[in-house]
């Protein structure tokens, strides 16, 4: 193939403060990135770069609004971005070079793995996704906390509700770990929840989970494990409706550890007291049980 007719990808490079890498990542997703990428600067500089790719470039202005709208989301300052260029990206290295990095990741009783990797022979459950959004991969801190705790406490019998599913991982997980049980993903992203669809076909529980568009609602039944790996913005306005339609384990993500005092607050007016908190990074999730 010559070079006038060589496929050409796109990049847009985001600098940021470590603290909104994030963000920038949700945002990425959210203007259907085909992959993203973490690099650190040399450690005289405090900032990173977090890089998206595309096959078509987003335009500016759409560009910024999806920056500004994931700083508001996750609470941070507009000046958490410090800049933020695009550029062409030849097809020849950067594609295979970005599947090198992802390898199989183990957290509790799962192993994570992207579709081409081998996974040698384990007892853990192996749950195959295909990395092409910025969450949901099994890698992030915040999914590794979600799986840690359903590696822990989620049991025969159970039902399990998953409020903004995401790739699916944590529902397709759910389903593999415990085959008998009742899943219900659901997601305000319908993309999301065509991927997330994909993803349980190729791990083979297609038929065991029941996803929705939507969020969970007044008319959402009560389910004995409910997980919402989501950011404190979301969750906040949500609580009333997540501690109503849960019965055993409620577990809270999504969460920046400096925001510990304002998830405290937000359960103290429900009168939510029993609650545990683990860390992984800059994040933490909480763990709520109910008494039975």
């Amino acid at each position: 193939m010559s070079e006038g007719s060589q496929k050409q990808w796109f990049a847009v490079d985001v600098t940021a403060s470590p603290t909104a890498a994030e963000a920038v990542q949700y945002a990425f997703d959210q203007l259907g990135s085909i992959g993203t990428e973490i690099s650190d600067f040399p450690k005289d500089k405090p900032d990173v770069c977090v890089v998206g790719y595309f096959e078509q470039l987003p335009d500016g202005a759409l560009i910024k609004d999806r920056m500004d709208d994931a700083l508001e989301i996750y609470d941070l300052a507009r000046g958490s971005i410090v800049s933020t260029r695009t550029r062409n990206v030849p097809e020849t290295d950067w594609l295979a070079e970005w599947k090198k990095h992802w390898r199989p990741t183990t957290v509790g009783k799962f192993v994570i793995a992207p579709p081409w990797s081998d996974v040698p022979q384990t007892d853990k459950v192996v749950i195959r996704i295909e990395p092409n959004m910025a969450f949901g991969t099994g890698t992030h801190e915040t999914t590794q906390l979600c799986l840690e705790a359903i590696s822990e406490h989620f049991r025969d019998g159970m039902s399990l509700l998953d409020v903004g599913t995401g790739t699916g991982i944590l529902a397709i997980a759910a389903a593999k770990l415990v085959p008998a049980s009742v899943i219900t993903a659901c997601d305000t992203d319908a993309d999301s929840v065509k991927i997330a669809r994909e993803n349980a076909a190729a791990n083979g529980v297609a038929d065991r989970i029941v996803f929705l568009d939507g969020s969970i609602s007044a008319a959402t039944p009560q389910h004995d494990f409910v997980c919402a790996n989501l950011t404190l913005g979301v969750i906040a306005p949500l609580l009333p409706l997540l501690t109503a339609k849960v019965s055993a384990v409620l577990l809270l993500s999504g969460i920046l550890a400096e925001q510990e005092a304002a998830i405290r607050d937000e359960l103290s007016k429900f009168q939510i007291s029993n609650f545990k908190f683990e860390y992984a990074g800059e994040w933490l999730s909480v763990l709520i049980e109910q008494s039975r």
